[in-house]
């Protein structure tokens, strides 16, 4: 859970001061630092300029928080979501290398993403005809319709279907096949609603849902040199079980205070070199990206030695009875 602090005249000199007793809802307090507990000898903290917005809804407990560092700050179960000024490299890096190799995608469906930025980058293509969006959480989805101004023409895109409801459920239910499916899920945390969508199983599922040359991509959680071995890894080696090509790829997110992964699969191979996603992102992305060119990927798909070496001694593969889960804990295993 994130904790917000005051500094008081009892602080110790050495960043960690006694927490204010003027507490909002949700174990936020009302003051001026953001810590949040990465592991349980390890935290991360920066200052706050205000608290735009704190709440619980039926699966997660969400805020927004206008910080000094970042900007505004999406959090949700007391884990880091997204921020304002380095949100663009975790969403380009989602979108965009699976789009640009998918030789056409015209129908894209999204796991999660409702904050709707997975959107806004799926959107800038070209070849995009329709997406749908699938979250469970209909507070979420309304909160950042609402907060994140950022992402409001994405909202309003007529190619945008905005489905409440679980993925695989949806999934099941529409019996259609997409070019390409994008996992945009919350961390596989205990008692949160999201990690049975990382398993073996469901992975299977997916591939059933993909068109000819389709392509899944999901965030894997942290992929840091200390980090990579909590879901990173076995998740990656879950998707080999099912699919006959697969990519790792990792980038350093400021506002996570860690290298994040992701992982893009297909039983297609992926070709395509710098050059020649430098010349797919002129044709095919409308706008200028931020972050992502062809070398850049190239950069984010060469792992560290030491982490390649994990990656392909790693035997775990991700099931409901054998699931590995972040650090923290979701409403559902807070409430038991």
């Amino acid at each position: 859970m994130g904790d917000i602090s005051c500094p008081s005249e009892n602080g110790n000199g050495n960043g960690v001061n006694r927490k204010s007793h003027n507490s909002s809802p949700n174990g936020y307090r009302k003051s001026c630092w953001y810590e949040e507990e990465i592991e349980e000898d390890l935290r991360w903290s920066f200052a706050l300029k205000s608290i735009l917005h704190t709440g619980t809804t039926q699966y997660q407990d969400i805020a927004l928080l206008d910080t000094k560092p970042f900007g505004k700050v999406l959090v949700i179960d007391g884990k880091i979501q997204s921020a304002e000024v380095d949100e663009f490299i975790y969403h380009e890096s989602l979108v965009h290398p699976a789009l640009l190799h998918h030789p056409n995608p015209k129908t894209i469906f999204i796991m999660g993403g409702g904050e709707g930025s997975t959107a806004r980058e799926i959107l800038r293509h070209k070849a995009v005809e329709k997406v749908v969006m699938c979250d469970i959480d209909e507070e979420v989805v309304d909160f950042c319709k609402a907060y994140l101004v950022e992402n409001r023409e994405a909202f309003c895109d007529p190619r945008l279907d905005i489905i409440i409801n679980d993925a695989r459920a949806e999934l099941e239910n529409r019996k259609v096949c997409y070019d390409v499916i994008i996992g945009d899920l919350a961390d596989p945390i205990e008692g949160g609603p999201c990690y049975t969508l990382y398993t073996k199983s469901f992975y299977e599922f997916l591939k059933s849902r993909l068109n000819q040359d389709g392509i899944l991509v999901t965030q894997a959680g942290p992929a840091g040199i200390f980090s990579h071995r909590e879901v990173f890894s076995c998740i990656y080696n879950t998707l080999k079980q099912v699919f006959k090509y697969v990519v790792p790829y990792s980038a350093h997110i400021p506002s996570y205070a860690d290298t994040w992964g992701w992982v893009m699969a297909s039983d297609s191979p992926f070709s395509l070199i710098a050059d020649e996603l430098d010349l797919r992102i002129r044709q095919m992305i409308r706008g200028e990206n931020k972050y992502l060119d062809g070398k850049t990927f190239s950069s984010a798909s060469t792992l560290s030695k030491a982490i390649r070496k994990s990656l392909e001694a790693e035997t775990h593969v991700y099931t409901e009875g054998t699931a590995r889960f972040l650090y923290g804990h979701g409403c559902a295993h807070k409430q038991n």
